[in-house]
């Protein structure tokens, strides 16, 4: 009898060691990246730098992807036309939550659900975009990250006029995010009438396009270009770099890293620490807490980065009071 209960005993823990382990093991929760961008980009050195900050600062919160998170990661190849369907079908898949890149992807996200929770990063006002209903108390199931870039194009259209005050200054744009293109083109109006400066306003929203601007701001002698802070641009950036070397035309982009690859300079934000804001936030909601609660975050440090090199490959001599104020000189 003892034996029997013995092996009885033994045979009953030995039954229930597997469900204690699968007990102990993490469950693992699914969210969703949902970018306008092209699935290239992950070969893109600062999108990896990017994707690397949302991972670090959603590990710091305890979800680590390939442990006890999965991340599906949908792109719409610069098509912002897709993005509804690719977020239809985030929705679809029951995804925990929705991490997502540009204001279009925002809004398609939101259009899909108003139960899965939305992080997002933008580059526009999420109020005036329809995705807040303010910066203090979002409401809703969105929350997320700002860089109010729209705010800093009047700035890099003076900091160009400072550098070539008596020229035509040209302003690229991507048509394929109206929320943006629209606060930018009121900004850009504004500031060229402060500065009596005539500006032509350019689009692109293709590799083809890009290629076409610059054929227009060279027929219009354009003495200067802006160019959007618009992620689509951030990602052609050494197709940019390139055509204002051949077109030998002075550029200021807002993405820092364009400058170091040898733009001629850029007055903008860290987008990796926006990217942070973003995964901390994600862990947040994946831990219960609520978008409507998590106020925007805006990402207020701007730099201002001079590249010499390209300066002196175009010949242009940097006034010293922008040089004075720059927070990176590149010799």
């Amino acid at each position: 009898m003892r034996r029997r209960g013995f092996i009885a005993l033994l045979s009953g823990a030995a039954a229930g060691w597997p469900l204690a382990a699968r007990a102990q093991q993490p469950a693992v929760r699914t969210i969703g990246f949902l970018s306008g961008g092209s699935s290239h980009d992950q070969e893109f050195e600062p999108m990896r730098e990017y994707l690397a900050a949302l991972r670090h600062s959603l590990a710091e919160t305890g979800f680590i992807e390939n442990q006890n998170l999965a991340i599906e990661y949908l792109w719409a190849e610069n098509d912002y036309g897709r993005l509804p369907t690719l977020a239809a079908d985030l929705v679809r898949r029951q995804v925990s939550a929705i991490i997502v890149h540009t204001t279009p992807g925002a809004q398609a996200a939101k259009a899909a659900t108003q139960t899965i929770p939305i992080v997002y990063y933008i580059g526009t006002d999420p109020v005036k975009a329809g995705l807040a209903a303010s910066l203090a108390r979002p409401g809703g199931n969105l929350t997320g990250a700002t860089v109010i870039n729209v705010g800093l194009i009047a700035k890099c259209l003076s900091l160009m006029h400072e550098l070539v005050p008596a020229a035509t200054i040209a302003v690229l744009v991507n048509p394929a995010n109206p929320a943006q293109i629209e606060m930018e083109t009121s900004e850009v109006q504004t500031a060229a009438a402060a500065l009596g400066v005539r500006v032509l306003m350019l689009r692109a929203s293709s590799a083809g396009e890009i290629d076409a601007a610059f054929v227009t701001l060279a027929g219009e002698r354009a003495g200067g270009l802006v160019v959007s802070g618009e992620y689509f641009f951030d990602t052609h950036g050494d197709r940019l770099v390139a055509l204002a070397t051949r077109y030998a035309v002075p550029t200021i982009y807002q993405s820092p890293h364009i400058t170091m690859a040898g733009g001629l300079m850029s007055y903008g934000s860290n987008t990796a620490n926006a990217y942070r804001t973003v995964g901390g936030y994600a862990g947040r909601v994946l831990k219960g807490e609520k978008p409507a609660e998590l106020p925007v975050q805006q990402v207020t440090k701007i730099d201002l980065v001079v590249n010499l090199k390209t300066a002196k490959a175009l010949g242009l001599s940097m006034p010293e009071s922008l040089l004075a104020r720059a927070d990176e000189v590149i010799e």
